[in-house]
């Protein structure tokens, strides 16, 4: 067993052997390597299903009790100065390992049938590929600096696969948006890194824990600089997990291929941050402002998440907000304490969303066979409903994940739901409060989407409601090149779009996805009931393996320490409030007892600030896209008329007195002595007069 800890460091580059070779034929021999669809795929798969068989034969080593394993090597020094790399394997690093590994083998096989006609399907995998490379080299870093390393490694192939379409502008401009949101929290990350380092002189997450709390303590370092330098370490996980402020990029990513929103939005990339808080939780949990702030961050985002992804219309965007909204639960729970908690609910979420992800990739792929290939139409709830009957195997899939989120027992996101609420409201019922209101609410929004998508009738080749979509979309078109751009008069006929996009569907009827796509979603369709077995109160294996830097706890201890009466009542409201969820949504989606409609336009106001999510792209829109074409604007006009204005100034003066000297060098001797004479003249007068 010593030997596969030896060779641990495979892991992460099986896959970037993967990513290489083929990047290399595609960049050398493209037409050639892009012909090579079904063997570049099967290498790539095959390497990444080596990279989870090694990773399940190192967690099932650590958790039969061995020691953690580093390996480190000297990268850099300077006398006393040195920088160590290397690779750890501990219990978060192997749970992680598994986690990245089995979610990417099986979004790799779905990304079989979902790209089978892109013609970009090779170098689709080889993004996957090297992202799979980064995300698992941050899993096993020893320190925070080649942490960093990964995590802008991460951020770059995030970048590719959100543009993989990148001849499509709202990819374009998504990738870009995701891009440029995560270096401001990255840049946060870097400051409080170096700041971090400063204080403590080392990377290492253990002793700058250890260093920083006693540099407090004898007040070396003021309290208020310490909590500054890991609220900046924080932004980073706040920019990765798409938390408020941070968390714009995150539904516009949806313009990316499926297979990248269940891989990179759902279970890997947006887990990082919350793997990073755990990481950094020896520094975190002795400075109270940033355990606080953490906290209230992360319930602030849930609630933001959850109330937005009400009136989502779009199956991906509706997702991207509920993801954002879980993630706040992830972060809360670190901010109260409750570390093993947040990572169980990150192990959890990362198998139901993925699959969640995976099925609405299937919808998608069933309904641009009646509705065509155009965004607009193909992701829109309101064209769906009764897919069931037509899509049996990602109905019921996309049931049990629905289930699951919603905190539905026995599936496995109640028991780690659960466990955040309880453990939550143990330090903070208001706070409790929050993430149980919105269990109520992200019960509702699953509920209606998996009603509206799944259940009634079929309306993909409804008309009316098609030109209705059909005129929203143009006018939000309009809306974002400008006022005056384009009004209803001036667009085109549904005849000429369609003529345009090239829209030629050939059924009238959605069909099920391929086996190749089916698959992955029963095989996810597994954890997402059964694996928050793992957490129960009565035996927290989970716990008792994942449990808080420097604990030490046992099945037995933990099952002692329960009190039925109290997960009774906590459980039981949690459930309740999910059961209100899902009965609001089955009045207005099934029986029609509620009309929705009629709601909305109740409580305008409202229904406008969510379906605008809280107005903050628009404020962003105007303070930093327009604000700061407003300072380049003005600072082009200081450019032009007064940095150019003393140079040309400059110039100018330089050229007339030139232009006036050059009649004065006549080259006659009797002329310079002439004006010799005159000077002397002058000066006499000047001081006789002086």
């Amino acid at each position: 067993m010593e030997a596969l800890y030896s060779y641990a460091w495979l892991i992460p580059v099986l896959p970037l052997l993967g990513a290489a070779i083929v990047g290399m034929g595609l960049i050398s021999y493209s037409d050639a390597t892009s012909k090579l669809r079904t063997p570049s795929s099967v290498f790539i798969v095959t390497l990444i299903g080596a990279a989870m068989v090694m990773s399940f034969g190192i967690f099932w080593s650590q958790w039969n009790g061995h020691e953690p394993y580093s390996y480190m090597f000297e990268w850099a020094s300077a006398g006393d100065f040195t920088i160590q790399m290397g690779y750890t394997i501990d219990h978060l690093a192997s749970l992680m390992l598994v986690i990245v590994t089995t979610v990417a083998f099986l979004v790799m096989v779905y990304t079989d049938g979902y790209m089978a006609h892109d013609p970009g399907y090779v170098r689709f995998y080889a993004y996957l590929s090297l992202f799979s490379f980064s995300m698992l080299g941050l899993v096993i870093s020893p320190n925070l600096l080649q942490v960093y390393v990964f995590w802008e490694l991460v951020g770059m192939c995030s970048y590719l696969l959100i543009g993989f379409w990148y001849n499509r502008k709202p990819a374009a401009d998504a990738c870009q948006k995701a891009f440029v949101t995560n270096r401001v929290g990255d840049f946060g990350l870097l400051l409080g890194m170096l700041g971090l380092f400063w204080a403590t002189g080392s990377f290492n997450f253990e002793i700058m824990g250890e260093r920083l709390t006693h540099l407090v303590e004898v007040g070396s370092i003021p309290g208020g600089v310490a909590a500054l330098f890991a609220i900046l370490v924080f932004m980073g996980p706040m920019a990765k997990s798409a938390q408020f402020p941070l968390h714009v990029w995150l539904p516009d990513a949806m313009e990316g291929p499926t297979p990248i929103s269940a891989l990179i939005h759902a279970a890997t990339m947006v887990a990082a941050g919350v793997f990073l808080i755990g990481r950094m939780y020896p520094v975190f949990e002795d400075i109270p402002l940033v355990m606080t702030t953490i906290a209230y961050v992360g319930a602030f985002t849930a609630m933001m998440g959850a109330t937005i992804a009400i009136t989502q219309n779009d199956i991906k965007k509706g997702l991207a907000y509920s993801t954002m909204s879980q993630l706040g639960y992830m972060v809360m729970a670190m901010g109260v304490g409750a570390y093993s908690a947040g990572l169980f609910h990150l192990m959890t979420h990362a198998y139901f969303k993925a699959m969640l992800f995976l099925g609405s990739g299937s919808v998608i792929h069933g309904m641009e066979g009646v509705v065509g290939h155009n965004p607009t139409y193909a992701q829109d709830m309101r064209l769906m409903g009764g897919l069931r009957k037509y899509m049996p195997a990602t109905g019921i899939t996309f049931l049990i994940g629905t289930l699951a989120i919603s905190g539905i027992p026995p599936f496995a996101g109640f028991w780690s739901k659960d466990e955040i609420l309880g453990s939550t409201f143990q330090v903070s019922p208001v706070l409790w409060a929050v993430g149980w209101v919105t269990a109520g609410i992200t019960a509702f929004y699953m509920f209606r989407m998996y009603l509206s998508t799944f259940e009634g009738e079929f309306k993909g080749t409804n008309e009316t409601i098609k030109e209705q979509l059909r005129i929203e979309h143009l006018q939000r078109m309009g809306a974002s090149l400008g006022p005056g751009a384009m009004s209803t008069q001036e667009m085109p006929t549904a005849e000429e779009e369609h003529e345009h996009h090239e829209e030629h569907h050939h059924a009238s009827e959605p069909h099920e996805s391929p086996l190749s796509m089916t698959l992955p979603l029963m095989l996810l369709a597994v954890p997402s009931i059964l694996i928050g077995l793992m957490g129960t109160p009565f035996g927290n294996y989970f716990e008792a393996f994942i449990s808080a830097p420097g604990e030490v706890v046992t099945v037995a201890e933990l099952a002692e320490e329960v009190d039925l009466h109290e997960f009774a009542v906590m459980a039981g409201s949690s459930v309740a409030i999910s059961v209100v969820g899902i009965t609001l949504a089955v009045l207005m989606y099934v029986t029609k007892t509620i009309d929705p409609s009629a709601i909305a336009n109740k409580i305008k106001p409202l229904y406008n600030f969510s379906l605008n999510k809280w107005y903050i792209d628009d404020i962003y829109e105007v303070l930093f896209v327009q604000g700061s074409r407003k300072l380049a604007k003005g600072a082009l006009t200081i450019d032009v008329k007064l940095v150019d204005g003393i140079v040309n100034l400059t110039g100018f003066l330089t050229l007339i007195t030139g232009e006036g000297l050059k009649y004065l060098e006549t080259g006659r001797a009797q002329f310079y002595a002439l004006i010799v004479f005159g000077a002397v003249l002058g000066l006499v007068l000047l001081s006789g007069l002086t």
